[in-house]
């Protein structure tokens, strides 16, 4: 008796194992490393680029992004977004400092994005922040549609935008800028390539611009600097920025990179000699080359996102 109870008792384990789910790798959101493709993705968008989506709506305000597909579909595709310079004021998405590295990105297997935002002196800080914020949202929220990694975002941009992309690497939601939709998703990034951007307003050059004053305001400059908010917690950062800027001094970047150093943050100034505003040469050819300092940002994102 005790003989069979031991059989039926055995048998009942087998079957149980049997019968027992198995974790496939259908079931995980990770294959050989890299994240699954996305079924809702359209794979006739390869290759091409989508102008003018809709991604955020801020006080009656439709905000445009366009979107530039990879050509081929290996995987999540993480994420370059760009956000254009122009002193807060004026520019758009397609042009301005970072227009260079559309298409590299996109030849590298980047999905890359670039955002519009409200503009000053109709709309005044923190619009700009809070719209780029909902645009990372945005695009963590249409995962799934657009095939991306939402843990693989990088962002870029000069001037006014290398400004924007600093704070979103260093605020998170406690600083009160995430505002309006998809609430429910994060806005952090995790890579950031910021171009000649101001990085403490609270400088006596920053005070004196009426650049600043039309788009700032009376809000307070010290919670609009990048600066006030580095913690060890940032993402990776290049800088680069011109010797011979004009407009935004290089002392900018320098006191940016020592902050984000001390906090024991990843991060590397590239001092682009004979370089002005938005790179533009001053006394001779710049160095690096524009079309090295292309590569340079490339290949931070393959080593920070990839």
């Amino acid at each position: 008796m005790q003989r069979a109870c031991a059989l039926g008792l055995a048998l009942a384990l087998f079957l149980t194992a049997c019968i027992q789910p198995q974790k496939t790798a259908t079931n995980s959101p990770v294959e050989n490393g890299a994240a699954l493709p996305s079924n809702e993705f359209d794979s006739s968008k390869l290759g091409t680029v989508e102008k003018n989506v809709t991604y955020c709506t801020m006080d009656g305000v439709a905000l445009k992004m366009d979107v530039y597909y990879p050509a081929e579909n290996k995987g999540r595709f993480a994420v370059t977004m760009y956000v254009h310079g122009g002193g807060w004021q004026k520019g758009d998405k397609g042009g301005g400092a970072g227009e260079t590295e559309f298409l590299e990105l996109q030849k590298a297997g980047f999905l890359v994005t670039a955002v519009n935002y409200r503009l000053a002196p109709e709309y005044q800080f923190p619009a700009m922040i809070e719209d780029v914020k909902c645009a990372v949202r945005y695009l963590r929220a249409h995962a799934d549609e657009y095939n991306l990694d939402p843990n693989r975002i990088g962002v870029f941009g000069g001037s006014a935008g290398g400004h924007l992309v600093s704070m979103l690497g260093v605020t998170d939601e406690s600083a009160g800028f995430d505002v309006g939709e998809y609430l429910d998703q994060s806005s952090r990034v995790q890579a950031v390539v910021d171009m000649f951007g101001p990085a403490d307003l609270t400088t006596s050059s920053a005070n004196d611009s009426e650049t600043v004053r039309n788009a700032f305001g009376n809000f307070d400059l010290v919670l609009a600097s990048p600066v006030t908010y580095v913690t060890a917690d940032d993402p990776p950062f290049l800088i680069l920025h011109g010797e011979k800027d004009p407009l935004v001094p290089m002392a900018q970047s320098e006191e940016l990179l020592a902050k984000l150093q001390a906090a024991g943050v990843p991060a590397e100034l590239v001092r682009v000699t004979n370089a002005g505003h938005g790179f533009k040469p001053i006394g001779g050819e710049i160095s690096p080359s524009r079309e090295e300092i292309s590569q340079r940002i490339v290949s931070f994102f393959e080593q920070t996102l990839k």
